[in-house]
């Protein structure tokens, strides 16, 4: 099959692929088979993903190892663990989902990464990334344990590698001599030369059964004489070290075998069944394109990392008629919050030499790109290591520089004991960008930014900051930068209502809140909407329809304590609105600063369930949790007959 260079917006026939309700089939099939379930699984791919958008590059690029993967293992008895997920599609496919692909990522569909509860094949639930080796290894050591005979595989990606936990199982496994496969999916990183013939043919000879039993059998022999056995060890290490990058694994207790084409299909299938019985920890180094199939994907793979709902040939099709002549020129596209803070930081580095630009792996996604460009040297992405990013800032705190970590709110989660003692204990002066805050979408649980208000809240010192539109993020950022200390401002992924974006870099007051509407003079009880970040947009709505108070309460930490007790003193209720969990968050600082002061006064907290909410569009979401416009405006009528039922009992 050749090449696509535009995806199918026909469904593709693929029928051998349809024969495979299980992965079962693929252990009965032969090599041309195989490879012709390889070439239907890729154009299924294509098809699927241009419905319904989503991860694609990544899954391109490792069909012909998923294939050899589970032909050569028996799964779902034999665990097979994927990092990350973005490359577990063909994965999805081959395990009984074919059909379902088409609704990945919506409403009421599959999980955009495995899932546990999805499929017994999903043996870990992924989102975040370099969590395969550890799990993999928890897998295999439990094995071992009930004395049962299961091989267990993690396939993780060149980028997950970056991460020291990876190293941290690496070095684990090694040292409790695990029955292990690692699968390195190298497919970008320079690890290592391109492969060759000289490889390939490497991989062939170290994993025959004739090499591995001369090996183990010359073990044996050279142990009886001094010297020997170190000596013919140093010599096997140094051959493998001249064409592989072997030392370092081997140094860490595995048995090294690659770099391997991981599109050569026979290739893969040879090396991987005379891998999988060998004792103790294997790493098979694969090298793969990401996006092989698709060119658009293979030259930019980058930029298709994941997609949105495709068009033949990338193009849009003509309307049905002419579309009438636009009567005023339209509005200019709204800026993403991210895109927000990306211009910020250029506008405040030149500004601020001192400034220092920090990301764990998310130059696009946090959108510092230009000022990565503009500013290489104050720029420091620091690979898929959050601990180490919020250290490295650190210490450049101590120095008197001011770096700004741009991070998303659920990868923080990692950096959090950093986050403590290294910058809040010392009070040094870091800003942290938190991206992706509240619900994100179609990623899921494992990437909505749920928590970071309950997290961040209860650190001292630390300064909490959260915009209603994309002016006051701005602002908010330059508040943030120039307070003497940790401070964070956490906004959401996408558009914001479409505020005019100031010029300036003038913060905003730390700690002071914004009336935006004053209750008027209807009959009945006096409401107070305190709403923090993105919910003062449906709060806006539901202080009209109620005629309710409305306080842009902007700061999370401080408080504004003068405006919490006159609205306590001057409303019948108070309603606080956060896209965050209730628990320990910003409608909880609330309550705890009302009882602080003596003041009692009935409260409603709205905000996420003490739930992991499961992904979907995230106007659907929030409509889910009670977050929309409809919602609060229902829970606060729902509280009021309950609050006039209570009082008709006394």
């Amino acid at each position: 099959m050749k090449l696509f260079d535009d995806i199918p917006v026909e469904r593709p026939a693929t029928p051998l692929l349809d024969t495979l309700d299980t992965p079962a089939a693929l252990r009965a099939m032969s090599t041309t088979q195989l490879a012709q379930v390889a070439d239907e699984l890729r154009a299924y791919l294509l098809y699927s993903v241009g419905v319904s958008g989503g991860h694609f590059g990544a899954g391109l690029g490792v069909v012909e190892l998923t294939v050899a993967l589970h032909q050569a293992l028996e799964t779902p008895h034999d665990r097979l663990v994927w990092d990350v997920g973005h490359q577990a599609y063909p994965h999805k496919i081959l395990t009984g989902r074919r059909e379902a692909m088409p609704n990945i990522r919506h409403y009421g569909g599959l999980a955009a990464f495995p899932r546990r509860a999805e499929s017994a094949y999903d043996t870990f639930g992924v989102g975040h990334s370099s969590t395969s080796i550890s799990a993999a290894l928890g897998m295999a050591l439990a094995a071992r344990s009930r004395g049962e005979r299961r091989r267990v595989c993690a396939v993780i990606g060149d980028g997950a590698l970056t991460a020291g936990m990876a190293f941290e199982a690496l070095a684990h496994a090694g040292h409790v001599d695990a029955n292990l496969l690692v699968v390195l999916n190298d497919n970008e990183m320079s690890i290592s030369e391109n492969v060759g013939g000289i490889a390939s043919y490497l991989a062939r000879i170290l994993t025959s059964k004739p090499y591995t039993t001369m090996r183990e059998g010359g073990k044996k022999v050279l142990s009886h004489l001094p010297g020997a056995l170190e000596l013919a060890r140093r010599t096997e290490e140094h051959m493998k070290g001249m064409v592989s990058p072997a030392t370092l694994f081997e140094e860490m207790g595995f048995n090294y075998i690659g770099p391997i084409d991981g599109h050569d299909l026979p290739l893969l299938l040879q090396t991987l069944r005379n891998m999988r019985d060998l004792e103790g920890p294997q790493f098979l180094h694969v090298k793969t394109c990401k996006g092989k199939g698709f060119l658009p994907a293979e030259a930019d793979p980058i930029g298709y990392h994941a997609i949105t709902k495709l068009e033949k040939n990338g193009e849009t099709p003509p309307p049905l008629r002419p579309a009438p002549p636009p009567e005023k020129p339209p509005a200019a596209p709204k800026k993403k919050y991210c895109n927000v803070f990306g211009d910020w930081l250029c506008d405040m580095a030149a500004a601020d030499a001192r400034l220092i630009g920090i990301t764990p792996a998310m130059r696009e996604g946090s959108d510092l790109v230009r000022f990565s460009q503009q500013y290489p040297e104050r720029y420091f992405d620091v690979a898929i290591a959050e601990q180490h990013a919020v250290t490295l800032a650190a210490g450049m705190a101590c120095e008197a520089m001011k770096p700004v970590v741009a991070i998303y709110s659920t990868f923080l989660q990692r950096g959090y004991d950093q986050l403590i003692h290294d910058v809040a204990v010392q009070e040094l002066d870091v800003t942290f960008a938190i991206d992706r805050a509240g619900l994100v979408g179609e990623d899921g649980p494992t990437h909505h930014g749920a928590l970071d208000l309950s997290y961040l809240r209860c650190v001292p010192g630390l300064v909490v900051l959260a915009p209603a539109d994309e002016a006051e993020c701005r602002a908010m950022l330059s508040a943030a930068y120039h307070h003497p200390g940790p401070a964070a401002v956490r906004y959401p992924r996408g558009t914001g209502p479409g505020a005019e974006i100031p010029a300036h870099l003038e913060p905003l007051p730390i700690g002071k809140a914004e009336p935006r509407r004053e209750s008027g003079a209807r009959a009945g009880r006096r409401i107070a909407l305190l709403a923090f970040g993105s919910l003062n947009t449906p709060a806006a709505e539901v202080a009209e329809r109620l005629d309710a108070s409305h306080l842009n309460m902007r700061s999370v930490k401080p408080l504004d304590r003068d405006a919490v007790l006159a609205a306590a003193a001057d409303h019948d209720l108070l309603v606080t609105l956060e896209e965050n969990v209730v628990a320990g968050g910003a409608g909880g600082a609330v309550g705890e600063l009302l009882a602080a002061e003596g003041v009692t006064a009935p409260l409603l907290h709205l905000g996420l369930p003490d739930a992991f909410v499961e992904h979907g569009k995230p106007a659907e979401l929030l409509a889910e949790c009670g977050l929309d416009a409809d919602g609060i405006e229902a829970a606060i009528r729902w509280r009021l007959v309950g609050d006039a039922a209570a009082e008709e009992t006394r």
